[in-house]
C-alpha cells in the first residue's frame, strides 16, 4: 500500500510540475512578443510558481493540507529560490544536468517542507488551545478593569501582577473576589517604576541590561542591584497575594536578558521560583501582507527575532534548574496590536498538538485596557507604559479577546 501511495503522489507531483512548466512556457511565449525575455522570464516564473503553489497544495499534498493552500510565504520562498538559482547556475558554468535537475530537487524539498508545515498546523488547530494571558495587572484602574472583565467572563486564564504599579493592591483585592480567579504571575519590572535608594542604576532600559550581560564591569556593577530589586518585588508579591511559590515573567520580557535571568536562577531555589515564561513564538500561518508590514513597522519582527534568541538560550538553563516553562508563546510579533486577524492567527498557531500539563501550555499574550486608562497611571515613573496604553489598540485587544 505504501508503494501505491508513493507512486500516486509521484504521479500527482509530475502532473502539477508539468502543468507549472507548461504555464511557464506559455506565459514566456506570450509575453516574449511584447517585451524582452529578460523581463518576461521572471513574470513567467511567477506564474509557474503560483501554479505549482496551488497545485501542490490542493492536489499533490492534499492529505497534509486538507485541501487548503500553503502559507503564502512558501510561494515567496519558492519563487526567490528559483529565480536566484536559475540566475546563478549559468554564471557558474554548471553542467546541463545540474541546470535541469537542481531547480527540480529544490522545488520538491520546498513543497514537501510546506506540506509538513501545513500538516503540523492542522494538528495544532485541532489540538489543545493555548492559555490567554494578560500583562500589567496593577498598572492602573483602567487596565485592571479590562483584565478582570476578561477573567470574570472566563476568557482569560492568567494575569501578570505589576507589584510596583499604582493600583496593585486594589487589583489583587478585586482579583480575590472573582469566583474562580486564574493564576497570577509576578511581573518583574526593571525598566520602569520608582528607583530604590540603594539601586542607582535601576530601572533602566532593555538594551542597557542586554549590553551589561556581556560587559564584565557593567555586570559586576548591576548584578547586586538586580538581586536587591528582585528580592524586593518577590517580597511585595508575597505580601499582596499570600503565595509562597513564584511564577515569574517580566515587563517588556526583561527577565529573559541573560544578566537578569542569572539573578532569577540564583534565587530560584531559595525563593521557590517554579515557573518562568519564555517566548518561543512560531510564525503564524495565513497572515496577510498588511499584517507582515504592520509587524515590520512597529518593530515587532525585530523584537521577535531578539526574543527568539534569548528564549532559545534561556530554555536549556531553565530545564537544568528544574524550572517549568511554557512550550510556545504568541504576542511578540504583534506586541501592542494583538487584535483582529493577528490575534486569531496567533491563537490558532499556538495550539498544542497534544495534551500537555498546564505549566507547559502555550500562552497568548495581550495588553487590554479600557479607554482613558492612562489617567490613573504614575505619569513620571511609567512613561513608556503611558505612551503604550494611550493607543486605541488597547481597547481593540480587549474587544478581540472577548470574541475569541
Amino acid at each position: 500500500m505504501r508503494i501505491i501511495a508513493l507512486l500516486n503522489r509521484l504521479l500527482r507531483y509530475g502532473v502539477v510540475g508539468g502543468t507549472a512548466a507548461a504555464v511557464h512556457f506559455g506565459v514566456l511565449l506570450l509575453l516574449g512578443q511584447w517585451m524582452a525575455l529578460s523581463l518576461a522570464n521572471p513574470i513567467a516564473f511567477l506564474a509557474a510558481s503560483v501554479a505549482g503553489y496551488l497545485g501542490h497544495a490542493l492536489l499533490t499534498f492534499r492529505e497534509e493540507t486538507g485541501g487548503r493552500q500553503f502559507a503564502r510565504r512558501w510561494l515567496l520562498l519558492q519563487y526567490v529560490v528559483n529565480i536566484s538559482v536559475c540566475a546563478l547556475l549559468p554564471l557558474l558554468k554548471a553542467p546541463t544536468l545540474v541546470l535541469v535537475f537542481t531547480p527540480t530537487v529544490l522545488n520538491a524539498l520546498i513543497w514537501s517542507r510546506a506540506a509538513r508545515f501545513s500538516a503540523r498546523s492542522r494538528q495544532q488547530h485541532n489540538g489543545q488551545p493555548p492559555l490567554l494571558h494578560a500583562d500589567d495587572l496593577g498598572l492602573a484602574a483602567g487596565v485592571d478593569a479590562a483584565i478582570v472583565d476578561l477573567a470574570r467572563s472566563g476568557r482569560l486564564q492568567g494575569a501578570s501582577l505589576l507589584v510596583n504599579g499604582p493600583s496593585a493592591s486594589d487589583a489583587v483585592e478585586t482579583w480575590r473576589r472573582l469566583a474562580e480567579p486564574p493564576p497570577l504571575t509576578l511581573h518583574l519590572c526593571l525598566t520602569e517604576g520608582h528607583r530604590l535608594h540603594n539601586c542607582p542604576d535601576l530601572p533602566t532600559g532593555f538594551g542597557t541590561l542586554l549590553l551589561a550581560s556581556i560587559l564584565p564591569w557593567q555586570r559586576r556593577r548591576i548584578a547586586p542591584q538586580l538581586r536587591t530589586v528582585l528580592l524586593e518585588q518577590i517580597s511585595r508579591y508575597r505580601q499582596l497575594t499570600g503565595l509562597r511559590q513564584i511564577r515569574l515573567d517580566g515587563h517588556q520580557h526583561i527577565h529573559l536578558v541573560p544578566l537578569v535571568l542569572d539573578a532569577v536562577l540564583d534565587l530560584a531555589r531559595s525563593e521557590s521560583i517554579t515557573w518562568v515564561r519564555t517566548t518561543r513564538e512560531p510564525l503564524p500561518e495565513g497572515l496577510t501582507l498588511a499584517l507582515w508590514w504592520r509587524s515590520l513597522q512597529t518593530g515587532g519582527l525585530i523584537k521577535w527575532f531578539v526574543l527568539q534568541l534569548l528564549s532559545g538560550l534561556a530554555m536549556p538553563r531553565l530545564r537544568r534548574a528544574g524550572i517549568q516553562t511554557n512550550r510556545r508563546f504568541a504576542g511578540v510579533l504583534f506586541s501592542g496590536s494583538m487584535f483582529g486577524k493577528a490575534l486569531r492567527r496567533s491563537w490558532i498557531t499556538a495550539h498544542s498538538p497534544g495534551k500537555v500539563r498546564r505549566a507547559s501550555r502555550p500562552l497568548v499574550l495581550i495588553h487590554p485596557a479600557r479607554r482613558h486608562a492612562v489617567s490613573g497611571m504614575d505619569q513620571d515613573a511609567f512613561q513608556q507604559s503611558v505612551a503604550f496604553f494611550s493607543a486605541t489598540n488597547r481597547q481593540k485587544e480587549w474587544s478581540s479577546a472577548q470574541q475569541l
